[in-house]
C-alpha cells in the first residue's frame, strides 16, 4: 500500500514473550504452548488452530493497526478455551477488554466474485459467494424470499466494486 513504510512488528520472540505473560496474568498459565506465527495471506487480525496448537496474527491487518497486536493476541488465546464467539467467549472478552471483531479497511477486503443486481431498483450487491435465490433488501418486504425482485447476476469474477 501507498502508506508509507511498513509498521514495525513485534518479532515472533516478542510475540511468545507476550503470550506467556498473557497467560500468566488473564489464564492462571493454563494455556498450552503453542506455534505463534505471522502470515502475509491472511486478512482476518488472526486466527487459532485449538487442535494444531497454533496462533497465526495476520501481518496486513497489524500493518494497519499495529497497535492491535496485543488485543488480537489475547482474542486468539481465548480461542484455546472457547470456538467461536459463543456466550463464554463474549463474557471472557468483554472482561479482559478484548475486541469480539476486528476493525474493518478497504484494503483488507476480497474483490466481490460475483455482482447481483436487482432488476427493479438496480442496487448491485457484490458477493464473494454465489446465490440460490435471494431478492433485493431493498425492494423485500420482511425477510422472505421475493421473486419479484430476486437478484439477477450480472458479473461472475467482478472485480469493480464501484
Amino acid at each position: 500500500s501507498d502508506n508509507g513504510p511498513p509498521a514495525l512488528l513485534p518479532n515472533e520472540t516478542e510475540l511468545y514473550r507476550l503470550y506467556e505473560l498473557y497467560n500468566l496474568l488473564h489464564f492462571e498459565g493454563c494455556l498450552p504452548k503453542v506455534r505463534i506465527k505471522y502470515s502475509t495471506r491472511m486478512l482476518a487480525a488472526g486466527s487459532c488452530d485449538p487442535r494444531g496448537g497454533e496462533i497465526r496474527i495476520g501481518r496486513r491487518y497489524h500493518e494497519l493497526f499495529p497497535d492491535e497486536i496485543p488485543d488480537t493476541l489475547k482474542h486468539e488465546m481465548i480461542h484455546l478455551l472457547y470456538r467461536g464467539h459463543g456466550s463464554d467467549f463474549v463474557s471472557m472478552a468483554r472482561s479482559l477488554r478484548v475486541s469480539i471483531r476486528a476493525r474493518s479497511h478497504p484494503s483488507l477486503r476480497r474483490p466481490a466474485k460475483f455482482l447481483y443486481r436487482c432488476s427493479s431498483c438496480g442496487v448491485d450487491y457484490p458477493r464473494q459467494k454465489r446465490f440460490r435465490m435471494a431478492s433485493c433488501g431493498a425492494c423485500t418486504a420482511g425477510r422472505t424470499f421475493d421473486a419479484r425482485f430476486k437478484l439477477r447476476l450480472v458479473a461472475s469474477n467482478a472485480v469493480s466494486q464501484s
